[in-house]
């Protein structure tokens, strides 16, 4: 009971924090507030507390060994045994068989042309279309920002702008800071099975985790973005969109084009992060012990963080352990702090902290992101790169209160 008051405090203290970086305090958005935190509720209470529901999220764990195992299948024929094939020699140990570059991380690639494919047959646009109707009901949000927002979740925060290009121009900034927070606050469809497949033996049913979270995190990055730069209004949309594909085969062929590049770039980015990482701790080794240890990069963020992630909810005994993992998310990127809780010794978390730490750090909030997101957002808006950079750099804190704020509300919740 006492860990759930301490992540309902960690709520309050979140909007409070929210509206301390507000840019007009007085214009308190009390309806998009009250909205957005009662429908966060109801998305995880009906997904995770209705048996039927909850169920059929648990099945979803069949979806990613389906998926990784076609996955598989394609690079066994191209990479052989480094791609997952049988090795023409005896293995003394299978464990270091494994190759992330060339078994695990092609899952994205596929996943690219699966979701490019499936919009292109008009299923995911009829998912995205009733969830903007849904927030524009709900949350007041205008046509154009409520459809881009909504597609954010299985798009991703550069391609889902796309979808509202001739718009981009006429939104009002605390529209366009909206769509950056929401990008920010949650993952794309891209990654989903991904990260699902590192922690399904961590969580139970967890692609099912990582797909609630972002839709939990849509209302959060709403009501955080609103409060810290309160605006109303919005210009509606079209019934057509940029995002078009010629045929199947166009749209599989561009979704795999797509695929390799987020490929390259996130194997690109854990070379250098991991490498700078090891360079740090290299040269804090050369520094005084503390508490009988070396100085690391993972304890200093575990010091710096524990505050934070207490107030989601984290047992303070553990909160150093979870701290290190939402630095390395906020610092590095997601899939990294995925990557190491996958790896946490047995028990170094409790698995009621375990399921609050999947949930805050299902976001794209990090300095990496924030680059290609003004980048992106540039070329679709040039016009509007003074207003872009700024704003950005803003949204990786809203990002990250607002993934905070879906985590504290599952430990809130009596779903666990």
């Amino acid at each position: 009971m006492l860990l759930h008051l301490q992540s309902a405090f960690g709520i309050g203290v979140i909007v409070a924090l929210a509206w301390a970086l507000s840019e007009d305090r007085r214009a308190f958005p009390w309806r998009t507030v009250i909205a957005g935190l009662l429908l966060q509720a109801g998305i995880a209470l009906l997904l995770l507390d209705v048996p039927p529901a909850r169920a059929a999220l648990l099945a979803l764990n069949g979806a990613v060994d389906a998926l990784t195992g076609a996955t598989r299948a394609g690079t066994s024929f191209v990479f052989g045994f480094v791609g997952g094939a049988a090795p023409p020699f005896a293995v003394v140990n299978p464990a270091g068989m494994v190759s992330f570059a060339f078994t695990i991380l092609p899952l994205v690639i596929v996943i690219s042309a699966l979701s490019a494919l499936l919009w292109h047959w008009r299923i995911l646009p009829l998912v995205v279309n009733a969830m903007a109707f849904a927030l524009r009901k709900l949350m007041g949000l205008g046509g154009a920002v409520g459809l881009g927002s909504a597609a954010t979740i299985f798009l991703g925060m550069v391609e889902a702008p796309l979808l509202i290009r001739p718009y981009l121009a006429r939104l009002s900034r605390a529209e366009l800071f909206i769509l950056m927070t929401v990008g920010l606050a949650s993952v794309a469809g891209t990654v989903f099975f991904l990260y699902a497949s590192i922690l399904k033996d961590v969580v139970p049913g967890a692609l099912g985790h990582i797909l609630i979270a972002s839709m939990m995190s849509l209302p959060s990055a709403i009501l955080v973005a609103r409060i810290m730069i309160p605006g109303e209004g919005g210009v509606a949309t079209a019934s057509e969109s940029d995002l078009k594909y010629r045929s199947s085969m166009d749209a599989v062929a561009r979704g795999t084009e797509d695929g390799l590049k987020i490929y390259l770039q996130i194997l690109a980015m854990l070379i250098v992060m991991v490498a700078l990482v090891a360079l740090a701790d290299t040269i804090l080794g050369n520094l005084p012990w503390v508490f009988g240890a070396p100085l690391t990069l993972e304890r200093l963020f575990g010091w710096l963080f524990a505050p934070l992630v207490w107030l989601f909810g984290v047992p303070w005994q553990e909160a150093a352990t979870a701290g290190s993992l939402m630095g390395a998310k906020t610092i590095l990127n997601e899939l990294v702090a995925y990557l190491n809780l996958a790896a946490l010794p047995k028990g170094a978390l409790d698995p009621r902290a375990t399921l609050i730490m999947v949930y805050a750090m299902c976001g794209f909030a990090n300095l990496g992101s924030v680059g290609i997101m003004i980048a992106g957002m540039s070329t679709l808006a040039p016009e509007r790169r003074d207003e872009i950079v700024p704003l950005a750099l803003r949204a990786i804190v809203s990002g990250t209160l607002a993934s905070g704020l879906t985590g504290a509300m599952i430990g809130l919740l009596p779903v666990i």
